[in-house]
């Protein structure tokens, strides 16, 4: 059987509850700035608040939503042309294309859509996966965040990582 295609939408209202599954999962959990243990009704009005310049996606996989990305624009007229991301996919669906199928459509959209030249995320520096899928993009590791964040009750480093259009 041939493997299943990454689709990647817009996301949706409906897909409210899948996001809220995603963002519960461990892995997710640790790999970003989310709190454990938030219902499905928190993460509907977290969703459903209007960010200005905010391009939301999800992918999926056997129509079911797996992976979910967004590209915020700074609204600054200086920083206008930078983008900064951010983004999760389900503990059981990692290392089956779902983050590089976000991504690619990701830049896509700020290249050849946006018009951006600069697009920014930070990672933690043990998210091994995560380094090596932005540093595939064309991401580079511009520097260090010490003590970025607690994590399970330590403090944990970020790398700050960006892409600059070619």
């Amino acid at each position: 059987m041939a493997p299943s295609e990454v689709r990647v939408r817009a996301r949706e209202p409906q897909d409210v509850e899948a996001i809220a599954e995603i963002f519960a999962c461990p892995g997710v959990v640790a790999g970003t700035l989310q709190l454990p243990f938030r219902s499905v009704a928190e993460r509907r009005e977290w969703l459903t608040q209007s960010v200005p310049e905010t391009h939301s996606l999800v992918a999926e996989l056997d129509r079911r939503v797996v992976g979910t990305l967004g590209l915020h624009v700074e609204t600054s007229p200086r920083r206008r042309h930078c983008g900064s991301v951010g983004m999760a996919v389900h503990d059981d669906f990692q290392g089956r294309g779902v983050g590089s199928a976000l991504v690619a459509a990701m830049i896509d959209l700020a290249d050849n859509w946006l018009g951006l030249r600069r697009l920014e995320l930070t990672v933690f520096v043990d998210n091994a996966a995560a380094i090596h899928l932005y540093e595939k993009f064309g991401f580079v590791a511009e520097g260090t965040a010490r003590a970025f964040a607690l994590r399970g009750g330590e403090f944990v480093d970020a790398l700050f990582m960006a892409r600059l259009r070619p």
